[in-house]
Order: structure tokens, then C-alpha cells, then sequence
């Protein structure tokens, strides 16, 4: 045991403690307390480190306390103990023993996430009740065994509380709690983070601007400010924090984080539009060139000055791009890096990139000035490209080059500009390694990573186990239909004349009579005499005349939208009972009769299908669009359809609800022509797709959205009533399709 100075006996004879490794730290952690803490703070402190060191969980407990307390009371407050003593008493009286040394572990990184008194005694109440309702709950079996999920959860807390605020926590641990209860092994999985799960809730409460939720918007920034197309695909930084991934693009797609917090002023969604212009300023501006005859010195100036290159021809397109760059650059100061101790290479370089991009920099360097001066006469000529900023930037190394920059320690503060990719595509090599991929190389594609089309949308699935909802579950792909040969749906019809002709008569008794007439149309159905005959006036007089001199009519005793939804699922392909057509076929024929009797009435209607290949991949396929004419084009896409896969059918309808809701209409139909139950080859519990569809019916009606299901599964009877309730209707006579789908939808709508 080491022996303890003599002015620190009265606390180690207080403190009463045996173990050799403490008395070993203890003078140190003493002196430290003795210069941070109060008189009364010293005696709590030693009378707390005394009842750890009896609990009977060894040395590690006491050791811990010994040596994070005074920084933590520092944070906190010295009384702040008792809330905190209480807490892991609370663990000492149950059988959560074990989870006490990574509490202590942890509360330091808790306390600088949550510095305030008050936001500490939220989280304890939260670990306090976390531990109640996990431990000893499993079987109904009370106060026998420890709470699975609890040390876990005290493992990740430093990262958990980076990427949530207390009220996201709450909620984390709340689902995890709730569904994991009786399922030790799941409920480690979901508080280490590992179960997917976890990390869909983490990302749901996570505050920031999520990626999922704006893809549609960078997507149309992409397309319309820089006429480019590719995948957005997310990476997580927080499970990496120290490698620190980058963005970068690849043959798939552009890689960004998946969340990003606003900084310096600058919106997360901004954040994400400068990341973007970056990386498409490199796509269009950039050429690789040759890596192997550059130092690793010279390749790190080639990069920032390229990327200052892509930076500031992005800047003189688009003006408003400066505001952001300039937000976000770091601004090192001049005299901030120790010459004499560290390396300071990566220091003048991004001093020098932010140079390059501020006129109004503060920098009296002569070198930066000089080199800043250079790249901007270069950016004057036209021809200065990629090879250009080499040769500036190998010349720069050569001029400011010093013996430090050899050292290992590097000076790193406010040199990283994350919002720049890491420039894999800035280079080639001649001689390729095994750690070496050239970029221009094809890269092979594994199995599901190609995605086509635009992003996903995320849709949330109903668990009828915990009648709770499983966030962002599903992944819904959308795009055109394939197009086919029109006049196969034109020879359908045709085949039908006799029954369309039927239908007509039917349908000139639900055409609206009371029609509206809407004047001073530029575009109408007929020619407004009296404005028309105003106008030519003031064009003889000389005046300006109102082009406007059409109208139009608009019924008003009618008012519905439609959205019709086809299950396009392998089994359409079967051939129908009583008939030599697939089921798939008499589909074709119904929906294409259907569409005619629609557009005969003047509703506005869209058609759209969908099967799925496990809840990764819902595929749902625009055929008719409510702004499209039938015409051509669309029973070309009608013509093409195909039927394959399963049928996810709850995410489809709340896909198709999305356009459906936004029609201006005082009914909205959705008409879900279907032949089996939902069912997908990652579903083992069949009855969860069946639960989910009828929540999505739910859904749909609290949305004003009168959900109806045409079903020729002949023993839909055990399934569809619970979807649907009374909206459905059976055809067991496949083959009577294409005539009683028009029949009833009038009757639906009449």
C-alpha cells in the first residue's frame, strides 16, 4: 500500500478504506478535491467514497467516484450528490448492482450533456424508472434478477445524449422499455444499439435536420440548380465518431449524413445544399490526375486548393452560395499553431483555402497573400483546371515548408471544413494496391444496393403485438410505370363495346346538369363574344386588349377523386377459375373500362400499382396521374403491367393517400382491386400485415379517404371484413370482372 502524505491521514483514516489500488490514487484525487470543493463539499465527498467502498463491488466503484466527482461537482454543483447518491443506492438495494460502475462511468460525459441541476435530476427519475420497470418484470416474476438492458444503455448514454435532447430520450427508452420487456436478449439489442429498431426511433427523435426528412427537396436542388440526378444515400456519423466519415460519391450515389444540426447560423437544410454543391462543383469541374508522384504533403494541397477551386466557380454561378461557404469555412488564427510543437501544415492550408474564398481575410502571412493573389489571376483564365491548382499547390509546399511539419502531433482546430467531401475521385494511381481502388473503375453492385427511381419515402407499420407503430419501416420506391403498346388496351375496349355502350347510359344519369360558367379564360372551350369584342375595340384604339377572352365550364352538382390501387403480386399471374385469361389480364380489361366510365363522368381519377419484395423495397408504380388525360401514354402504361412479388398492402394505401389527399374534391374514393391477403416474405406472423392494412384504413378515414376493396380471392372471408369492415366486395367469378368493376364504382358514386 502506498504510503499517504502526512497532511492527507485524517481523510484516508475517514475514508476507511483497504483496497491498495486506492490508496495508490488517492492523494492525488485528494489534493484535487481539496483545490475545487468546499469544506462541507470535502467531508460529503469523503463520506460517499466511503460508502462505495463497502458496497462489496470491489475497488472500481470508489476509484471512479475518487476521481470524476470533483469535475463533475464542478458542472454541477457540489449538491448535486445527494440526488445522485440516492439514485445508486437505489441500484445497491436491487439486483442492478452490477450496473453501478458504468452509471459512475458515465456521469461525467452526462453531466457535460446535461450541466444544469434540474436537466440532472430529469435523467436520474429516468434511470430510476427505467431500472423499476425492467428489472425482475420478465414472466411476471418479481425482484429476482437485474434489469437486461440497463448497463447497456449506461454504455451508449454519451453517445445517445450527442444525438438526442432529453425529451427524445425519454421517448427512446420509453419504446425500448415497452417492447422489449419480456425479451431479455432483444432489450440488450435494442439499448447497445444493435437492433434496427433502435436506431429507427434514435433517428425519429433525433433533433436536427433529418436527410429522410428533405430528400425529395435536395433532390429537386440537384435536378434544378445543377442538372444532376444521382442517388442520395445516408451515412450515420454517430456510430463512428472517431474515424469521422466525410461525404464522397460513388457509382451509387452521393454519400451524406443522415442528420445535420444548423451551425454558425446556417440551417441544417443549407448545410446540406453547400455539402452538395461541393461535391457536384467536383463532378463538374474536377479531373483525376495521376497520385503516385505526389507526397502525402502535396496530395493534402491539392485537395484544398481544388476544393477552393470547385468552391469559387460555384460561388461566381450561384451568389448566394457565398453567405453559406463563408458560415461554415473555419477562420484559423494566424498565430494559433505552436511551430515549435506540432505540425502546422494543415494550419496554413486552410488558412490559405479560406483566403482563396474571402477577399476581407485577416491574414498578414506573406505567403497566403502571395498564393491567394496567384490563384486568383490563374481563376481569371478560362483554362485553369484541376492540373493547374497541382502545380500551385506543390509550389506552395515547396515555399512554406519547415521541419515541423514532420512531427506527429498535428494542429487540427479549426482546420476541418466538413461540409467537403474526402476527394477519392480527385485521384488515380498507376501502380493500384490492395488498398487502392481506382475510381473509374466499375464497382460491382451487390444484391439490393441498386436503387432506382426517385428516393424512398419512409413509412411508419402498425405492430398489433404492441399496438405501437414501428417508425420509418417501410421503404416506398415510386416511378413511371413502363409504357407498352396503346392499342391493346383500345382492342380491350373494343372486345367491351357492347357492355360500354350500357354503361354509357348508366353514366348519363350521373353526369351534374347545373353547370358553371368560369369567363376570362386565356385557354377555355369556347370563345366569351363580349370580351372578345372589347378586346379587338381597345386593339383598334390602340390599347393593350385583354387576351383572355375564352371561357370554360365547370359542373357543380359533382365532386369526387379517385385513386385507383392495384395489387400487381405474383399470384395475378395464375390463370382465373372458369376462364383461359390470368387473373392479371381480366385486371387489364376491368381497370381499362373502368378509366373510360371515370373519364366519361369527368371525376378526376389516377391509377397506380404496387407489389413488394420485403419491407425494404414496396414498389408503387404511377400508371395515371390525376393531372394526365387518358390518352395514349397512359394506356400504354396500363398495357405493361406486370405482376411479381408480394403484396405490403398498408404502405402502398398510405402512399397512395398522400396524392389522393391532396385532391380539391367533397369525397375521395379509394378503390384497392386486390386477389389475396397482405403478405410479404419477411412477415412470419401473418397476421401483422393484416393488422397493419386495417390500421392504414383507419388511417385513411380520419384523412376523409373512403377506402373500398374489389377482392377475388374466393375466401377473402376470413381476412378482408377485418380490413375493411363492410367496404368490400367479393367477386368469386373472376372472369364477370371487367364487367361488374364499372357497375360498381357507380354505385359507389352515384
Amino acid at each position: 500500500m502506498k504510503t499517504i502524505p502526512v497532511e492527507l491521514e485524517v481523510y484516508w483514516e475517514q475514508l476507511a478504506c483497504g483496497f491498495p489500488r486506492v490508496s495508490e490514487v488517492f492523494p492525488d484525487c485528494m489534493r484535487a478535491a481539496l483545490a475545487s470543493l468546499s469544506q462541507d463539499g470535502v467531508a460529503a465527498y469523503i463520506e460517499y467514497a466511503s460508502f462505495l467502498g463497502k458496497m462489496g463491488r470491489g475497488a472500481e466503484p470508489i476509484l471512479i467516484f475518487l476521481e470524476e466527482w470533483p469535475s463533475v461537482a464542478g458542472i454541477l454543483g457540489e449538491d448535486a450528490l445527494p440526488s445522485i447518491s440516492e439514485c445508486i443506492r437505489r441500484l445497491y438495494k436491487s439486483p442492478n448492482g452490477k450496473a453501478i460502475i458504468p452509471f459512475l462511468q458515465s456521469l461525467p460525459s452526462v453531466a457535460r450533456r446535461l450541466p444544469t441541476q434540474q436537466q440532472m435530476q430529469e435523467y436520474l427519475k429516468l434511470v430510476v424508472d427505467f431500472m423499476d420497470r425492467t428489472t425482475g418484470s420478465i414472466h411476471g416474476i418479481h425482484q429476482t434478477f437485474a434489469s437486461p438492458g440497463l448497463p447497456a444503455f449506461f454504455k451508449q448514454i454519451s453517445l445517445l445524449l450527442g444525438q438526442l435532447s432529453l425529451a427524445g430520450l425519454k421517448k427512446w427508452v420509453d419504446y425500448g422499455v415497452r417492447f422489449y420487456n419480456d425479451h431479455p436478449e432483444r432489450q440488450i439489442d435494442y439499448f447497445s444499439l444493435q437492433s434496427a429498431d433502435s436506431r429507427a426511433v434514435l433517428q425519429r427523435e433525433r433533433h436536427g435536420t433529418l436527410l429522410m426528412d428533405n430528400e425529395r427537396k435536395l433532390d429537386m436542388y440537384l435536378r434544378g440548380l445543377w442538372q444532376d440526378e444521382d442517388q442520395l444515400i445516408p451515412y450515420s456519423s454517430m456510430y463512428d465518431e472517431l474515424r469521422k466519415p466525410l461525404p464522397y460519391y460513388d457509382k451509387l450515389g452521393i454519400r451524406v449524413p443522415d442528420v445535420y444540426t444548423d451551425r454558425n447560423g446556417i440551417a441544417g437544410i443549407d448545410r446540406y445544399r453547400a455539402v452538395l454543391a461541393h461535391i457536384v462543383g467536383h463532378r463538374r469541374w474536377s479531373t483525376a490526375i495521376f497520385a503516385d508522384n505526389f507526397s502525402p504533403f502535396q496530395r493534402m494541397a491539392v485537395e484544398f486548393l481544388e476544393d477552393s477551386r470547385v468552391e469559387y466557380l460555384a460561388m461566381r454561378e450561384y451568389p448566394g452560395l457565398r453567405r453559406i461557404f463563408m458560415a461554415l469555412h473555419p477562420v484559423p488564427e494566424e498565430n494559433a499553431c505552436d511551430q515549435e510543437a506540432e505540425s502546422c501544415i494543415r494550419h496554413r492550408l486552410a488558412m490559405l483555402s479560406r483566403a482563396l474564398l474571402d477577399p476581407q481575410h485577416p491574414y498578414k502571412n506573406l505567403y497566403i497573400v502571395e498564393f491567394a493573389q496567384r490563384f486568383h489571376d490563374l481563376m481569371q483564365q478560362d483554362g485553369a483546371g484541376t492540373q493547374e491548382m497541382a502545380d500551385l499547390a506543390v509550389s506552395f509546399v515547396a515555399k512554406t515548408r519547415v521541419q515541423s511539419d514532420q512531427l506527429a502531433k498535428t494542429h487540427f482546430k479549426d482546420t476541418e471544413i466538413d461540409y467537403r467531401d474526402d476527394n477519392r475521385h480527385l485521384w488515380k494511381f498507376i501502380e493500384q494496391g490492395d488498398e487502392e481502388e481506382a475510381f473509374d473503375e466499375a464497382r460491382r453492385v451487390e444484391s439490393g444496393e441498386e436503387m432506382k427511381g426517385l428516393p424512398p419515402r419512409h413509412y411508419h407499420e402498425w405492430d398489433y403485438n404492441s399496438q405501437s407503430y414501428r417508425p420509418d419501416w417501410v421503404s416506398v420506391y415510386e416511378g413511371l410505370h413502363p409504357s407498352g403498346d396503346a392499342a391493346d388496351i383500345d382492342r380491350l375496349l373494343a372486345k367491351h363495346a357492347a357492355l360500354a355502350k350500357r354503361l354509357k347510359k348508366m353514366l348519363e344519369l350521373l353526369k351534374p346538369q347545373d353547370k358553371v360558367r368560369i369567363r376570362y379564360q386565356e385557354e377555355g372551350s369556347e370563345l366569351d363574344l363580349d370580351v372578345a369584342l372589347r378586346s379587338l375595340i381597345d386593339y383598334k384604339g390602340g390599347s393593350a386588349p385583354d387576351p383572355r377572352i375564352n371561357m370554360s365550364h365547370r359542373n357543380d352538382g359533382r365532386s369526387i377523386a379517385v385513386m385507383v390501387l392495384l395489387d400487381l403480386s405474383e399470384s395475378l399471374n395464375e390463370t382465373a377459375a372458369g376462364s383461359d385469361q390470368t387473373i392479371l389480364e381480366l385486371s387489364q380489361e376491368a381497370v381499362s373500362l373502368l378509366a373510360w366510365a371515370v373519364q366519361q363522368l369527368g371525376d378526376p381519377f389516377a391509377i397506380a400499382g404496387f407489389h413488394s419484395n420485403t419491407r425494404h423495397d414496396v414498389r408503387y408504380m404511377h400508371i395515371k396521374g390525376y393531372s394526365e388525360k387518358w390518352d395514349d401514354e397512359v394506356k400504354g402504361r396500363l398495357a405493361a403491367m406486370e405482376a411479381s412479388y408480394s403484396t405490403r398492402m398498408g404502405a402502398a394505401m398510405r402512399h397512395a393517400a398522400h396524392y389522393l389527399d391532396k385532391q380539391q374534391a367533397d369525397k375521395k374514393l379509394m378503390l384497392i382491386l386486390t386477389d389475396g391477403e397482405p403478405a410479404d416474405i419477411d412477415s412470419k406472423d401473418g397476421r401483422i400485415l393484416i393488422e397493419d392494412a386495417r390500421q392504414a384504413v383507419r388511417e385513411l378515414d380520419q384523412q376523409g379517404i373512403y377506402a373500398y376493396c374489389i377482392n377475388l380471392d374466393p375466401k377473402a372471408d376470413e381476412y378482408v371484413k377485418d380490413i375493411f369492415g363492410k367496404q368490400y366486395t367479393i367477386i368469386d367469378k373472376v372472369a364477370q370482372l371487367p364487367e361488374k368493376l364499372p357497375a360498381l364504382f357507380i354505385s359507389l358514386t352515384k
